[in-house]
């Protein structure tokens, strides 16, 4: 339970730096948010309780894919913004057209033979 937490709070750590970056320095907080930080903590923990190397080259593997399809929502979301001048629903598209192009990656590694 202790490691949990744990893992609890560190993760919960990098994310109120990364907002409370944002406020002082918008750039420096995008780098820092753009660095794949989850799974890099994911890999930690998980590697940490299972001492499982190809798990965690599956896991990567697998996180690679489907870092693609949420790309385009960074580049949505901002339009919207500018163009609604909302937040919610520029937040709700990129949510939609992501779960819409996971939808289509899993199809597409399907059809190509890709085992995650």
């Amino acid at each position: 339970m202790y490691l949990l937490i744990t893992k609890a709070f560190i993760s919960g750590v990098v994310i109120v730096v990364v907002s409370e970056l944002a406020k002082k320095n918008n750039l420096l907080a995008s780098i820092v948010h753009s660095l794949p930080l989850t799974s890099l903590l994911a890999f930690i923990w998980l590697y940490s309780e299972t001492k499982d190397a190809a798990l965690i080259g599956r896991h990567a593997y697998g996180t690679f894919w489907f870092v693609l399809p949420t790309l385009p929502m960074f580049l949505l979301m901002p339009w919207l913004i500018r163009k609604l001048g909302a937040f919610w629903p520029a937040l709700g598209a990129g949510i939609v057209l992501s779960i819409g192009l996971y939808w289509l990656t899993m199809r597409l590694l399907d059809a190509a033979g890709v085992k995650l």
